[in-house]
């Protein structure tokens, strides 16, 4: 849902009512995770998905049936259904319902939490022996996970909305833009920190939060306040010695990242190591840091090398923190 949230944010200020589907269980494959929800605007406008292309037409008039009818219904979407789907398809799962400022008046609470980064979690009865309940929202700032939890009476979605993780590039220039880019795709907060006020301006990096601070002092700020936790990828792109030292010796002292890299040619890594070496870190410690960060496949520009580490970073958020393991598989597949 965090992906239209703006969409159904629209929706709810009109006054009018759309239709809203929400993938609440998958069997076999299923291209989409569940959770994933599209929108029927009053207008027939559709945004989001909720089967990339699976059972799309079907579900589209399930969802505006919902809008104009006010039914809201669990429908089962499967390949012996009689609708016109490819081989990959699966059987999903959709809760359809009207959506509008009547049908969820808490929508408004739950996008700004969404929006300021807090964790929030809706439960829907999508099931329940009695129809007037089904539909119903019961709305908590609990971390739970997003599942289809099965009662006696009642079938319930819980769906959570974390923060979303963090990636914080430390240098201002083209590569942090087409790295912000790319981080935003992979569902990353992105914030550029850079000591110079010159460089780091905000519109130069579109859709994320820009710092000026040192980089060592920012990043110690941030893990004392508690916002460094194991999903956090941080990527120095200073290639500045007087910046990047000092950051990443703060860095490779906290416990947990999601990921730590740097920028830089492979003599430069050799000259990094060496300094790091001698502020007192082992071999193991260093095998945290990926450098030169990104998967070697020819990367030239910003953009490509943009491309580069987003595709290590989502290896390494998918497969773990292991670089050789990482790269192994990606190479492989």
């Amino acid at each position: 849902m965090r992906d239209i949230v703006e969409d159904l944010l629209r929706v709810w200020h009109s006054g009018r009512t759309g239709g809203l589907a929400t993938l609440v269980r998958t069997f076999g494959s299923s291209p989409l995770p569940v959770g994933s929800a599209m929108l029927v605007d009053p207008d027939g406008g559709v945004h989001g998905s909720v089967s990339d292309g699976c059972y799309e037409a079907a579900v589209y008039e399930a969802t505006v049936t919902a809008a104009r009818t006010g039914h809201r219904e669990l429908r089962r979407f499967d390949p012996t259904s009689g609708f016109d789907v490819g081989a990959d398809c699966g059987t999903i799962d959709v809760f359809v319902e009207p959506f509008s400022r009547s049908h969820f008046p808490e929508f408004a609470a739950v996008a700004g939490d969404i929006a300021r980064h807090k964790p929030v979690t809706v439960f829907t009865v999508v099931w329940h022996s009695d129809p007037e309940v089904i539909g119903q929202h019961l709305v908590t700032d609990r971390r739970h996970n997003t599942e289809l939890v099965s009662l006696p009476e009642s079938d319930v979605f819980v769906c959570s909305h974390t923060a979303p993780p963090r990636l914080i590039i430390f240098g201002a220039n083209s590569f942090a833009a087409a790295l912000t880019t790319q981080g935003r795709l992979l569902g990353y907060r992105v914030t550029i920190c850079d000591p110079r006020e010159a460089f780091a301006a905000a519109a130069s990096f579109p859709g994320a939060e820009v710092v000026v601070d040192w980089p060592h002092r920012y990043l110690n700020a941030q893990a004392a306040a508690g916002a460094i936790d194991s999903t956090t990828a941080i990527v120095a792109a200073t290639q500045d010695p007087k910046f990047e030292i000092p950051l990443l010796t703060v860095a490779l002292r906290l416990p947990e990242l999601g990921y730590l890299g740097a920028l830089g040619s492979h003599s430069a890594h050799t000259h990094r190591l060496e300094a790091l070496q001698a502020g007192g870190f082992d071999a193991a410690t260093l095998s945290r840091l990926h450098a030169p960060a990104g998967f070697d496949i020819g990367a030239r520009t910003p953009m490509e090398q943009a491309v580069a580490i987003a595709a290590e970073l989502l290896a390494v958020r998918s497969l773990g923190t292991n670089r050789s393991a990482a790269r192994a598989t990606a190479a492989a597949s």
